[in-house]
């Protein structure tokens, strides 16, 4: 299956679904457990019949759905079209695929030196090595580490987290933590992302997936 870019995807996947850091993702507010779980089953049923499987979080009051295929690593056609059936099922169940709260989480480690210590991060967190700079969970439980070249000058950043989030998510972030006391460091690099700092200096990037490969 072909892979599809960011901009494919958004112009592709059904209203209320994101990409985010390889998948394509949506949140079903379903008010309730007992409707979450009908549609849970449903979800689960029609994708055996499409032998096309999504990761399901079901909660009190709405269900996580991501989607990507994991023989090339990213999302493809056949997303699409699970997104496409899960969003007819649970227009059924009268519940709307939305992007509002959905987000994704990933650790950066700034460092000279990532050969070096990538087996450690590797081995405690009981992760895979992924290329050259990241470290994943096999689980997909456990947010992704990536390592970021960096100087060695002190004193200097070690961890900033990056927050993936649907580029409508974007301006409500920014305007919510600085009315939080936060900075708007830089969006020299928007709208791929932009890095903001709490009142302590500690750094976040938003991401999206907008002018990426």
């Amino acid at each position: 299956m072909t892979k599809l870019s960011g901009r494919e995807i958004a112009e592709q996947a059904p209203a209320g679904w994101t990409y985010l850091v390889g998948g394509l993702q949506t949140r079903l507010r379903t008010g309730d457990f007992a409707t979450g779980l009908a549609l849970v089953n449903a979800i689960g049923a029609a994708a055996e019949e499409m032998d096309h499987h999504p990761d399901l979080d079901l909660r009190y009051g709405f269900v996580d759905v991501r989607t990507r295929s994991h023989d090339v690593g990213a999302v493809t056609g056949r997303d699409l079209r699970l997104a496409r059936t899960i969003t007819d099922l649970a227009a059924e169940a009268g519940v709307t695929p939305e992007t509002a709260g959905v987000a994704r989480i990933e650790f950066g480690l700034d460092t000279p030196g990532a050969a070096g210590i990538r087996p450690f991060w590797a081995a405690v967190l009981g992760m895979r090595a992924h290329g050259d700079d990241e470290v994943l969970d096999p689980a997909d439980q456990l947010p992704a580490v990536w390592f970021q070249r960096s100087g060695d000058e002190e004193p200097r950043q070690r961890w900033h987290p990056d927050l993936w989030v649907d580029p409508s998510e974007v301006q409500p972030r920014i305007d919510a933590a600085v009315a939080a006391g936060g900075v708007l460091v830089t969006e020299e690099y928007a709208p791929r992302f932009w890095v903001l700092a709490d009142p302590e200096g500690n750094k976040v990037c938003l991401c999206t997936w907008q002018e990426r490969g």
